[in-house]
């Protein structure tokens, strides 16, 4: 029997979008905190607003949707709908707890703008 091997994520090169340990570590804390049920998964996505077009939506939703990517990772389900996958696609979702803030960051190499508190992006 062979292997199966687990495809490595290239920032800007890979079409998935990649989870950190640090983001799932997090939002499965907020999920405990929030006694949100493990069924449900994290969907992400893109709406238009924001100083720079566009911003990043992060919210809990109890199933996925008809058209959605789903990314199983540790346990946790992330939800991408087909609209905001084209801008998510080869994205990197990473957790920062430091001297410059607390939240998730996403590190998108479709982005060409950013504003300067770094929720919102263009491309």
């Amino acid at each position: 029997m062979s292997e199966v091997k687990e495809k490595e994520f290239v920032p800007g090169v890979s079409e998935d979008v990649n989870v950190t340990d640090k983001a799932l570590k997090e939002m499965k804390k907020i999920m405990e905190e929030n006694k949100i049920p493990s069924e449900y998964g994290l969907r992400v996505g893109v709406k238009g607003g924001g100083c720079s077009g566009l911003s990043y939506t992060l919210g809990f939703d109890p199933e996925e949707r008809p058209g959605d990517t789903v990314i199983e990772k540790d346990g946790v389900k992330i939800f991408i709908d087909m609209k905001s996958g084209l801008y998510l696609s080869g994205t990197e979702i990473d957790f920062t707890d430091g001297l410059t803030g607390r939240g998730f960051v996403f590190n998108n190499p479709n982005a060409v703008k950013t504003c300067g508190c770094g929720s919102s992006f263009g491309v």
